[in-house]
């Protein structure tokens, strides 16, 4: 039992840090001084430097590895939702002003454009200051009215109520409106730097590069001819050769990628400056520095290059001896973080794989440098601009009945209208749609969309994907968690252990409700909040007590069985919470009303001071806790965490949600104080995830559509420091979550029928994935959910592409939303329990607990064998300690089939025997066969090398009849005392 609690305590540690995250993943903030020859400051300037060494966690468990994903964030087919979503479609349009009188347009449309065909209302709000879109679930009997969008919009007041929209010609405007949101292609400059050169007229002046630079060239893209280029051209002259002859261009997911390089441009021997060069590569948001020479000649600095429009350098070093690439990101300052961080070391000898790295490094920072103030208020004047302009063009059809109608309900329109206006509503919407599909037909072509995925790239596996845990489950689930790789389930019909691919055992019959639950692997505890109301309480279990109950097959306990594991003073509670991160204390929090009871459990740290006290602790895991003290609040919480100061001493908190504000609470002192405060009419809270950012604690506050992060800094006095920082950054949800995960890199959220993911340091969207009837089952190791439907990878393009833009299909006539056809009176849609495995997401490879609570699956063997089963546990990553201890078990076993122990000595000198037997291969052959089955069997479990419960190999039953049981020891012996196995 020891053992199990040692080995899980790793997975507990991951469900540690898996709320851990730093910054300093995205390089740290430099000064970078740019001097002449003699020594004299040119320029200066404050850059991100990332360089994959800084913030680098080396200490990570021993077996873990650091992975950096590679994604397009805000991909344009996840973003782009009007051209998607909308064009071709029967959708609606509205116009209004607000309190401030600024006018707004919306535009809501039932779409079932995903995967699951599930229908979905998308809705854009365009407005001044940007534009905000959100996903509403569909439900043919409750209607929607544009009221409610926009309060889910946080816009309940009005200066001027909205109005619906009718003519087609709306469509192009709002079109336009969406592409300020940033161009879909893009151009980056290539600068060619010579061994030694330090300044950019010296750069620009290379009229030709090495050959390892050209190698580079065709690594980015394909050489094309200008003239006469009908792509995407990045403001190239493809007409008259002016800006040269020849350039590099490539398609990478969709996205057309025109590079302006530096020795392709036209040169001036005359002008040293080389200002047309300038003029193009001057002009890029991102260049690419391709530097020659040794990593200790000078280096690059971003102050070397006189551009007040360049925010980001990447410096790509090339080293012939190993054929390898070393890049390196220079960010300017006020750029927001963007991903992928760098490997550590940041060197790539696979030349595709750096490609890939590169181009989604370049078109992520772009589109972050947007973000900036520089490029941010210039998009905003121009929506303002465009908005308002719009609106004054509509102000004569405002008062027309005939053009305009004050509609605010808009589920009537899409079914069907009035019979007395059917034929020309019918005729309306089909010139509606008509315009709407040329329009996306024209943009496409044009190249101002993304190509169509589906014929440029391939399915990847992505880390999110999900695998079947168990199907065809009955029961509605109430509330689970992991425990070890089974599942303990409180459902409708009882409490269950559920492993995968074998029959789910009952642990509690369904008297015992239990709302919610923790099991504590390392500490031998279950704890859970059962019944609801004023019987609510908290009981608490052994989990070695549970398992043997399991294992002797006991008969099944009942609520009436577990009065003495309630937990004191805890009746009527109807929220608990614990802290995550186990130092010397466990911490109870439970909501009793408006009052938080403290109750705690004193343990050693030590994993010897821990088997001691387990061993040595009472009957009752009740009598291990004490009572601490009672904290009234003004009104009781409906979301509690608890967060770790960085002490642990009177500077632990709980961060509680009421009414509209967030609050922490001195755990000590029962001081409340004011965290953030939400400025809504109505809010749904949804979780306070606690995050800790290189060590320091901060909270992941989620509530309506809203995730905003506060830093948290340790209490100075009585009052912890909570007034805003930099570091603060909030995002949006294109969904109301009931459930947040955090994941780092990545925070998830679960919807009723999707699971959208982000990036924890920025916010951005990196992939929605549509999930039929989703339910969250548990989250604190892996993730378990509920669902008809399993979450697949995406499809995104790779390596080099072609070239040509592909045609768009031409839109059918006229497209109406498919609803999905009703099931079958009396049918059921089966669902299914499934695993997002946690080491997928946070990019580490882990080690999981050795046994599950369920009982060992056992292979037998053939009697004449003279062996006994040999349990077969799952097929896991073991550690070193893990296969030494299964090898002495096994090993043990086998030895004390023998008549006489075998003295160590006598041993030696068999094994030497069995050596040179297995070096002649007349002798060797069979016993060498039998005892690799043996191992195989023990070790990879459910594999296909299970040939001991096999009987059809004639070989096999010959040999296991041929050779002597106490033949196996001695070749077991000679593999088992070797130093490590290769399970390979």
């Amino acid at each position: 039992l020891m053992k199990r609690f040692y080995s899980s305590s790793v997975s507990e540690d991951l469900g540690c840090r898996r709320g851990e995250f730093s910054r300093k993943h995205y390089g740290s903030v430099e000064l970078l001084i740019s001097s002449d020859a003699d020594g004299a400051i040119q320029r200066a300037g404050r850059f991100r430097v990332e360089n994959g060494s800084s913030g680098e966690n080396m200490d990570y468990a021993p077996g873990t590895w650091h992975r950096t994903d590679v994604h397009l964030e805000n991909p344009e087919y996840h973003t782009r939702w009007y051209l998607k979503y909308f064009l071709g479609k029967v959708h609606q349009n509205y116009v209004g002003t607000d309190a401030e009188k600024n006018p707004f347009f919306l535009s809501v449309v039932l779409s079932e454009h995903n995967n699951q065909r599930i229908p979905q209302y998308h809705s854009i709000l365009w407005r001044r200051t940007g534009t905000q879109k959100i996903c509403l679930p569909y439900s043919p009997t409750k209607t929607l009215s544009v009221k409610s969008i926009l309060s889910a919009m946080s816009l309940d007041k009005f200066e001027k109520s909205p109005r619906e929209i009718f003519h087609p010609e709306i469509q192009k405007d709002l079109l336009v409106l969406e592409e300020q949101e940033g161009s879909v292609n893009f151009k980056f400059g290539v600068l060619y730097a010579k061994d030694g050169q330090l300044t950019d007229d010296e750069m620009f002046s290379n009229e030709t590069g090495s050959e390892s630079f050209q190698r580079f060239l065709h690594l980015l893209g394909d050489t094309i001819t200008l003239k006469g280029w009908s792509g995407y051209r990045g403001g190239l002259d493809t007409k008259n050769d002016t800006t040269g002859t020849s350039s590099i261009y490539t398609v990478f997911q969709g996205h057309e990628i025109m590079f302006h390089v530096s020795t392709m441009l036209p040169y001036s021997r005359e002008n040293k400056q080389q200002v047309e060069r300038k003029r193009h590569i001057g002009n890029d948001i991102v260049t690419i520095i391709f530097q020659e020479g040794e990593e200790s000649s000078p280096a690059f600095k971003p102050s070397m290059i006189r551009s007040h429009f360049t925010h980001i350098f990447a410096l790509v070093r090339y080293n012939k001896q190993n054929d390898s690439y070393r890049l390196k990101i220079f960010s300017e300052e006020s750029v927001p973080l963007f991903g992928p961080p760098l490997p550590s070391p940041p060197v790539f000898t696979n030349h595709q794989e750096f490609r890939d790295f590169v181009l989604v490094k370049l078109i992520n920072g772009e589109k972050a440098t947007l973000e900036t103030p520089t490029f941010s208020q210039k998009r905003q004047r121009t929506l303002d601009m465009l908005i308002r302009s719009l609106y004054q063009d509509m102000m004569p059809d405002l008062h027309k009945g005939n053009n305009m109608l004050n509609r605010r309900s808009f589920s009537d329109v899409l079914p069907e209208s009035p019979k007395s206006t059917r034929k020309k509503e019918e005729a309306r919407q089909a010139e509606f749609v008509r315009l709407g599909q040329a329009l996306k037909l024209k943009t496409t072509v044009k190249g101002d969309t993304t190509a169509n995925l589906a014929t440029t790239s391939f399915c990847k596996k992505e880390p999110w994907e999900s695998q079947s845990f168990c199907s065809n489950f009955p029961h509605e689930v109430v509330c689970a968690d992991s425990w070890g790789q089974s599942l303990l389930v409180s459902t409708d019909a009882g409490i269950l252990l559920i492993d995968d691919g074998q029959p789910s055992v009952q642990v509690f019959d369904k008297t015992l409700q239990i709302k919610q639950m923790n099991v504590l692997e390392a500490l031998d505890l279950l704890i859970a909040r059962t019944d609801k109301g004023k019987d609510s309480r908290i009981l608490v279990f052994r989990l070695s007590a549970v398992q043997k109950d399991i294992e002797t097959k006991k008969i099944i306990r009942s609520k009436y069985d577990c009065r003495e594991n309630k937990l004191e003073r805890t009746k009527g509670c109807h929220l608990y919470a614990i802290n995550t991160h186990h130092g010397s204390e466990l911490r109870i929090v439970a909501a009793i009303r408006n009052k938080l009871l403290l109750v705690t459990k004193k343990y050693n740290s030590s994993n010897t001071s821990i088997s001691t006290s387990l061993l040595s602790s009472p009957a009752s895991p009740v009598e291990q806790f004490q009572y601490i003290r009672e904290i009234c609040l003004s009104d009781p919480p409906v979301v509690m965490t608890l967060v770790d100061g960085p002490t642990g001493d009177s500077d632990n908190m709980i961060c509680v949600a009421y009414r509209h504000q967030f609050d922490l609470i001195n755990e000590s002192t029962g001081e409340s104080y004011r965290l953030h405060h939400v400025e809504t009419n109505r809010v749904n809270f949804v979780a306070a995830i606690d995050v800790y950012e290189d060590g320091e604690a901060g909270l992941l506050l989620c509530y309506n559509y809203v995730c905003q992060y506060r830093k948290v800094y340790p209490f100075s006095g009585h009052s912890p420091l909570v007034q805003p920082s930099a570091y603060d950054f909030h995002f949006s949800w294109n969904q109301v979550p009931y459930a947040v995960v955090c994941a780092f890199p990545y925070v998830l959220a679960f919807t009723t029928d999707s699971i959208e993911i982000r990036l924890v340091v920025n916010g951005n969207l990196v992939h929605t994935a549509v999930v039929p009837e989703l339910q969250l089952v548990a989250s604190r190791s892996d993730i378990y959910f509920k669902a008809t439907a399993a979450v697949s990878g995406s499809c995104d393009s790779s390596s080099k592409e072609i070239s040509s833009k592909s045609s768009a299909q031409t839109p059918t006539a006229y497209e109406k939303p498919e609803l999905p056809l009703p099931s079958l009176e009396g049918e059921v849609p089966c669902k299914n329990l499934y695993k997002i495995p946690l080491s997928n997401l946070v990019g580490r490879s882990i080690e999981r607990p050795l046994k599950s609570p369920l009982a060992p699956k056992v292979i037998t063997t053939t009697p004449s064998s003279g062996i006994t089963s040999l349990p077969v546990l799952h097929s896991l990553p073991l550690s070193r300690m893990e296969i030494k201890e299964i090898a002495t078990r096994t090993r043990k076993e086998l030895l004390g089939l023998l008549d006489e122990p075998i003295p160590k000595t006598e041993s030696a000198q068999k094994l030497k025997k069995v050596s040179r037997r297995q070096s002649d291969p007349k002798q060797g052959a069979v016993r060498s066969t039998s005892s690799d089955r043996i191992i195989s069997s023990s070790f990879e479990g459910y594999s296909e090398r299970r040939h001991l419960s096999t009987s059809s190999d004639p070989d096999t039953s010959a040999n296991r009849e041929e050779n002597s049981p106490s033949s196996y020891p001695f070749q077991l012996i000679s593999l088992y005392d070797e130093d490590i196995i290769d399970l390979k």
